[in-house]
């Protein structure tokens, strides 16, 4: 039959887990997903947003396409906040959509959507291609060009629709073999070129990120940065590509970036551009490097002909993926003398400083610093998670104390260590931290917020079901805080739509199986950290958290002091 058929193919390719919400319009991969359950686990989860931030996440751990299931309508448009994501990241993905049946289409028949509207490319924003499978003896044709097409170029999601009627029908044909992803390899040409580019500079820095990453190309970067002597910092939200703890490392550039690194990036005469798109949130809005031209030389490396020269026309443009980039640039002979020493031990220098958090201004005298000191809770996640723990978060506020305080082992180490959406999504982070567990069984660590855990909260019942467990530090002040900041700058004191009245968070995590407690104090938190690292389930460790503590440099009363004086 052809669900089983379909379902094969997924083992031929590798696949171990499968995330989803079930649908009738898929019953028969259901029962493929029984007759082969040896081999793959489909992971019932609660809602497909969650399910699609599930398989984004296994994609980024395993390096292979994530795979989701969801039925039609309801289910795929629940989905597509995965596939944005994933489109936005680069991830690999492949989202199967059951549909209606081939006799029933083009009629509104019930949750019909026209899927190549929704979802095509011609969006500029979901999936890199979107195919229907009308016929069962091409589902191996099909289910191998989604692998490939979602894991070549610059890669991303791809949507498949399956049809009831096609899923039910009987077919002898059998799986392709793995599909792997080509390496586009450097031109030698342009490797000279680049070296010439070196040779001239007196301020060179690398921004290293985007996917593609494997642990031989993190070491590959690390050898290339070591000969050259290059500051590295990471494109937003990748910064587990280059090792945080190494003597080259400058810091994250994204988004609430440490100034001095902003500044140093703009005033550097060469910026490499190893692997990121270098979209809004890694350029600060186009201002780092300005668009289309910078006035920094650029040279951009990435594994898509077609992000090249995009938005930034490059003084050299590179066709590489980062595996092959990486073992081009490290074999790069340097010259026994370089001018930029200091200009890369000032680079270092700036990022140790920005670790030591500063008192935040306007703070009420009755709270200096908040009841629980966030800067201390993260030094003491880095003292006792492991080297290779994964660290997930959604979107918000909240994540910026893990990014900028937080130092990533990274791929060097063997390991993806981050996992975090670029295109700002919130609910990521639970969902991500499950499934991280679920497929590594390494320690998974998630920061949350109130809005952004309710986004996903549910998923927590998915890790009971499962086996799968995670620690989550969720920050309680009452209201959606990144919108409330933005909300105090633009309309000062008038607080519209962004406070929250919020649920007994420790209750609800205690109903879905989590262990949970509430720390309302700095000294309270290691021992609750070291409970949960020891714990049989997973945690959810409640913080509640001063509103006026908005970001790691300053506080709300703060952003509405400076708005009313521009008023």
């Amino acid at each position: 039959m052809a669900g089983h058929l379909l379902v094969s193919c997924l083992v031929a390719q590798g696949v171990t887990h499968a995330f989803g919400v079930p649908g009738e319009s898929f019953l028969a991969v259901l029962d493929g997903f029984h007759a082969h359950g040896d081999a793959i686990r489909f992971i019932v989860n609660r809602q497909e947003g969650g399910a699609a931030f599930m398989a984004d996440a296994h994609a980024r751990i395993t390096g292979r396409p994530g795979i989701c299931f969801v039925t039609r309508g309801p289910g795929a448009t629940n989905a597509s906040i995965g596939v944005h994501n994933a489109f936005q990241d680069s991830t690999p993905m492949v989202l199967f959509i059951g549909d209606v049946g081939s006799d029933f289409r083009d009629r509104e028949a019930f949750q019909e959507v026209d899927y190549g509207s929704f979802f095509g490319p011609s969006t500029k924003g979901f999936a890199k291609r979107v195919e229907r499978i009308d016929d069962a003896s091409r589902i191996p044709e099909y289910v191998a060009r989604a692998f490939s097409t979602a894991m070549n170029g610059r890669p991303g999601p791809v949507v498949l629709v399956l049809p009831e009627d096609m899923l039910t029908s009987m077919t002898t044909a059998q799986p392709l073999p793995r599909v792997e992803a080509v390496q586009p390899w450097s031109d030698p040409g342009a490797l000279r070129t680049l070296r010439e580019l070196l040779l001239a500079a007196k301020r060179p820095f690398v921004i290293a990120g985007g996917s593609g990453w494997t642990p031989q190309a993190a070491q590959a970067l690390q050898r290339f940065a070591e000969n050259w002597q290059l500051p590295v910092g990471n494109a937003f939200r990748f910064q587990d590509t280059f090792d945080n703890h190494h003597a080259l490392y400058a810091g994250d550039v994204g988004i609430a970036i440490n100034p001095k690194l902003a500044q140093r990036v703009k005033d550097s005469d060469l910026v490499i551009a190893i692997g990121p798109r270098l979209g809004e949130m890694t350029t600060s809005g186009y201002t780092l490097l300005e668009a289309p031209r910078p006035k920094q030389k650029l040279v951009h490396i990435h594994a898509s002909a077609e992000e090249l020269n995009r938005v930034y026309q490059a003084d050299l443009a590179i066709n590489a993926g980062m595996s092959a980039a990486a073992r081009s640039l490290e074999v790069l002979t340097a010259p026994p003398e370089l001018p930029w020493q200091a200009w890369t031990d000032a680079a270092h220098a700036d990022y140790e400083a920005n670790l030591q958090p500063q008192p935040l201004p306007g703070l009420p005298p009755e709270a200096p610093r908040g009841a629980v000191d966030m800067a201390a809770v993260v030094s003491l996640l880095q003292q006792h998670l492991p080297e290779d723990a994964a660290i997930t978060n959604g979107a918000g506020n909240f994540a910026s104390w893990v990014h900028r305080f937080f130092r990533y082992h990274g791929l060097v180490k063997g390991h993806k260590t981050q996992l975090a959406p670029t295109s700002g999504a919130m609910g990521y982070g639970v969902p991500a931290g499950i499934a991280a567990n679920l497929v590594s069984g390494r320690i998974a660590f998630t920061i949350a917020g109130d809005g952004d855990f309710l986004m996903n909260g549910q998923e927590l019942a998915t890790a009971s079901q499962h086996g799968g467990k995670s620690i989550i530090v969720l920050l309680n002040n009452g209201m959606f805080g990144t919108i409330r900041m933005h909300q105090e700058r633009e309309y000062p004191t008038n607080v519209s739509g962004t406070a929250l009245r919020n649920p007994d968070f420790c209750a609800l995590a205690r109903a879905y199986g989590y262990a949970a407690e509430r720390v309302t104090a700095t000294d309270q938190f290691e021992a609750a950290l070291l409970r949960a690292l020891k714990a049989d389930t997973g945690t959810l460790i409640e913080i509640p958290l001063d509103p006026e503590i908005i970001t790691t440099r300053g506080t709300l009363s703060g952003i509405t002091k400076s708005a009313l004086g521009k008023k």
